[in-house]
Order: structure tokens, then C-alpha cells, then sequence
């Protein structure tokens, strides 16, 4: 029996996959029972979203854009198995998710390395898709995504989560500059606190900037730091 023919598919027809829902439902889910902040359809939207914005105003293909919010909205749908490698496990579920609803291997290759790549740790931008990822998906610092309502229990990582109060990625096409700007409550978290745990994510964006041959800033309270 002959194969599904390769056909575009749509960050829509990807966000309104019934199977995806569940999926990134929970995962959500398990990671709050183990204590993570929310990984849930805010933060797969936003990072779906931003994602597209960042190639669509920095002038690449609608298409890749497409590409972008397909892999940013997938990106950490691995964690229904196991948080440690979920970069790794969410590159091969997308491979046969996106195989099935017919995407041409072409672009599925494209979404799964962004996906298998957007890991701090181990992530390194190789393509565009990836490198847009990266940047949309480490700009998400802010208070909305603590689960933890008891701040007598918080650690670091709920404390600088809480501290942001507000998150946005800039994006200056005519000079190719990416800024993520950040106002931080220094009565919540440190500014030093926040580079204790995201320096290795910033020094990953600062690579998928230079990728996109764009230059990343990183700017806390009106302050210049990146």
C-alpha cells in the first residue's frame, strides 16, 4: 500500500492534533508532580509563536518560519517520557508524528534537529529552525510559569522565575540585534541568582543569534549585561 504524499502542514493543523494535546497535556502534568515550572500550551504557544516571529522579521522563508513554530510548539513534548532526555525523546516522537501526518522527510529532519537541539547542556543551533528555538524557548523566564504557591519552599529556580515580572524578546532587523529585556524584583532573586542557573542558556542564545547572523543582548532592569 502506497504511502501518505508529503504535504505542507500547518503550525494550526499541528496545535489542533488531538494526540499532541494529550501529549503536551501530560507532560505538563508529570512535570509538576516532579516539581518543574509550567511546560505546558502557554509556554508551547509562546515559544511556537515567538519562534516564527524571530525568522519572519529577521527576513527568512515563511516556510522555515512555519517550520520554527511547528518545532517550538513540539519542542518539549519528550517529557511525557522522562525530563533527563527529553530533547533526545521528543526528536524521535516528532519524527513519527509528523511522518504520519504525511510531512516530506525533508522538513521533518528540519523540526527533529531543532527539537534535539534546544537543550542547553547538549543543544547546539544547526539550522535556522534550531537557532530560533533556542531563542524563543530561553527567553520564557517569568513569574506565571511557577506552580509553587508557597514561597517559604521556593528554590533558585522558583525564585528567579517569580522575580521576572516581565519577559520580552526585541528584535532589530536593520541592525540584526536580538534583546531580551527583563525587569527582575532584586527583592524576590539576585540579578546574580538569575546568571547562577541561566548563564549556560544565554551563552546557547548568544550562539543561535551568531547562527542567524544576528548579535543577542541581554538587558535586566534598563541595564546592559550582554
Amino acid at each position: 500500500m502506497e504511502g501518505k504524499s508529503p504535504r505542507l502542514l500547518t503550525f494550526n493543523e499541528i496545535r489542533n492534533n488531538p494526540a499532541i494535546i494529550t501529549y503536551i497535556r501530560k507532560a505538563n502534568e508529570y512535570l509538576g508532580v516532579l516539581g518543574y515550572t509550567e511546560h505546558g500550551f502557554r509556554h508551547t504557544e509562546l515559544v511556537a509563536v515567538t519562534a516564527r516571529r524571530i525568522l519572519m522579521e529577521l527576513g527568512y522563508s515563511a516556510r522555515e518560519a512555519e517550520l520554527a513554530a511547528i518545532a517550538g510548539y513540539l519542542h518539549d513534548i519528550g517529557n511525557i517520557v522522562e525530563r533527563t532526555h527529553h530533547y533526545f525523546i521528543g526528536a524521535l516522537m516528532a519524527m513519527n508524528i509528523l511522518k504520519e501526518l504525511g510531512m516530506e522527510e525533508k522538513e521533518i529532519a528540519e523540526v527533529a534537529a531543532a527539537i534535539g537541539n534546544h537543550d542547553e547542556r547538549y543543544g547546539h543551533p544547526v539550522n535556522n529552525i534550531s537557532a530560533a528555538v533556542i531563542l524563543a524557548d530561553k527567553a520564557d523566564v517569568h513569574r506565571s510559569r511557577v506552580r509553587n504557591r508557597d514561597f517559604a519552599t521556593f528554590d533558585i529556580h522558583d525564585r528567579v522565575n517569580y522575580a521576572a515580572e516581565e519577559s520580552e524578546l526585541e528584535l532589530d532587523p536593520v541592525n540584526r540585534v536580538i534583546t531580551l529585556k527583563l525587569k527582575i524584583d532584586t527583592r524576590i532573586s539576585r540579578v546574580m541568582e538569575y546568571f547562577e542557573i541561566f548563564l549556560s542558556r544565554m551563552m546557547l542564545c548568544r550562539r543561535a543569534a551568531d547562527f542567524l547572523r544576528a548579535r543577542f543582548a541581554l538587558v535586566i532592569n534598563e541595564t546592559q549585561l550582554l
